[in-house]
């Protein structure tokens, strides 16, 4: 199921969220470049800067659990990423208010690498993605706005159907198959780090769910269609 949109209008202008968007954009058309100008170059940037399990379990390069968050595999990779930090990035970071919504993002990345790290310590393999973090986002937006409405293009066998789903039933769905893949393969074996989407949507619940009590229920702008 790939997200379109939602249905809910973010009071602020979301500049952490576009930040973000434009740091992991210019990020990866450099690493475009350098791979395409030089593949022995892109091959050696993503060993130097993303998270390599083994690396940090003895306590070496430790940036690498910030640095592998700007970074992506392929064109697909980042468009995908993006797409879901554009679509629920904004309410979040509107809700969160921008200083705790980095703090959020920054944390579900990192708790997510961590995650990965415990499930395979050993592996040589570097890890990159801002899966981690985004996947925080998206636990935040399950607890914040489960009721909100997304546009969704959802495959039926041989067709494709434009449907608005629930949130909750969108990203319920999404993190069950996390959960799913995850326990269904061998760890650090799969090309996917699941658990660390599964490490950073928990983040987000919980960082949600401890946000939500302080500072009660607000008000929330829908646009209806």
């Amino acid at each position: 199921m790939i997200p379109l949109r939602d249905d809910i209008r973010a009071r602020r202008r979301p500049y952490v969220t576009w930040a973000l968007i434009a740091a992991c954009g210019v990020v990866y058309a450099y690493q475009f470049f350098t791979d395409t100008t030089n593949p022995e170059a892109g091959r050696n940037l993503v060993l130097s800067f993303g998270m390599i399990p083994e690396n940090v379990t003895h306590g070496k390069a430790l940036w690498t659990l910030l640095t592998s968050m700007f970074m992506h595999g392929g064109i697909f990779h980042f468009l995908g990423n993006m797409l879901y930090l554009w679509i629920f990035g904004d309410n979040v970071e509107d809700h969160f208010g921008r200083p705790l919504y980095v703090v959020l993002y920054v944390l579900s990345g990192v708790f997510g690498s961590v995650l990965h790290i415990l499930v395979a310590p050993g592996s040589h393999i570097p890890t990159i993605g801002a899966s981690g973090a985004i996947s925080g986002v998206l636990g935040a937006y399950f607890i914040l706005f489960p009721r909100a409405r997304v546009l969704t293009l959802v495959p039926i066998f041989f067709f494709i159907r434009v449907f608005y789903l629930p949130a909750f039933v969108l990203l319920g769905f999404w993190i069950l198959m996390q959960v799913l893949y995850g326990c269904s393969t061998v760890a650090g074996g799969s090309g996917v780090a699941y658990f660390a989407h599964i490490g950073g949507f928990a983040v987000g619940i919980l960082l949600a769910l401890l946000i939500r009590r302080r500072r009660g229920r607000e008000a929330v702008w829908y646009d209806i269609s």
